[in-house]
């Protein structure tokens, strides 16, 4: 395990067989690059990170994989968006929650990966006023990586959290393949698609398999999944790289996919949610209990 500075940052390595990672784990808990060693020398990006990003609002970089938490996607609270209701309280959220801007400090870090405890802030307790713990764990194998979200509630009132993933994949793979020449597979019995507001509109549920360049992907919603399993792949379906909630008797029963790019980008997301945006008002939020713990984990594996 090494590390390097980036905008006085420590950037953390772990090399795992022929996979290297890079993580700031202080800063977002967050995860930047994924990438393989080709046994010719050339090296395949798996999570994408900008090479040249002059961005000074580190969470607003489109790569690695950003931590969404306690919700993911935009809330509103009966149109006023960026808000949630608590019981009484309309509280202010950002999208895709605060964990991404936050300060973790480290638990946890060895050869196989690291465990990090997020900091609250004023700021963070303005918008979730709750007495919790939430980890971020992540796992490293030589193909594959499982990251593991954790909430503990240490109050005496049930806490409401629906959090996520937000992995920008490296695609098209190689420079000689085009957006269209990759494919995703996700089998749901639920699809919609997310409209200006906060509002989502249902569509017929036609097939499973899309290629990638269909522009009706973007922010397409895939709920109550048949499998718990999301999976990018060449049109042949060679090179598959498969998403997938792991571990625990309700594993994949509350999963949700969101797809999202953007125009002639170099990455396509494949974000696996632990229930559709805007879930406070949904109602589609879990409930931890006083005293309790919830776990959400997601590996993502080269099949």
């Amino acid at each position: 395990m090494e590390s390097v500075i980036y905008q006085n940052q420590e950037i953390k390595r772990w090399d795992v067989g022929p996979s290297t990672f890079l993580a700031l784990p202080e800063k977002g808990a967050r995860l930047l690059n994924w990438h393989i060693n080709m046994s010719d020398g050339s090296v395949r990006d798996i999570i994408h990170w900008p090479e040249e990003n002059n961005s000074t609002n580190f969470e607003q970089t489109h790569g690695g994989i950003p931590i969404l938490f306690p919700f993911a996607g935009k809330c509103y609270d009966a149109g006023n968006e960026d808000h949630w209701r608590s019981g009484q309280n309309s509280l202010p959220m950002p999208m895709h929650g605060f964990a991404r801007s936050s300060d973790f400090r480290v638990r946890s870090m060895d050869q196989h990966g690291f465990e990090v405890e997020l900091k609250p802030s004023d700021a963070t307790r303005e918008c979730y006023p709750f007495d919790f713990t939430f980890t971020v764990i992540y796992h490293f194998l030589e193909l594959s990586l499982q990251i593991s979200l954790v909430l503990e509630n240490e109050g005496r009132e049930p806490i409401p959290w629906s959090a996520g993933l937000h992995p920008y994949f490296q695609i098209p793979w190689r420079k000689d393949l085009r957006l269209e020449d990759h494919q995703v597979q996700i089998d749901a019995k639920q699809v919609f698609q997310y409209q200006t507001g906060g509002t989502m509109k249902k569509i017929p549920v036609s097939k499973e398999i899309s290629s990638m360049e269909d522009p009706n992907l973007i922010n397409r919603v895939y709920y109550e999944l048949k499998k718990p399993v999301a999976e990018i792949s060449l049109l042949n379906q060679e090179e598959p790289i498969k998403i997938s909630e792991v571990g625990g008797a309700e594993s994949g029963s509350r999963l949700t996919f969101v797809t999202w790019t953007q125009e002639k980008a170099p990455y396509y997301c494949v974000e696996p949610w632990m229930s559709p945006p805007n879930s406070p008002e949904n109602k589609t939020v879990r409930h931890v209990p006083p005293g309790g713990r919830d776990e959400f984990t997601i590996e993502i594996e080269l099949a």
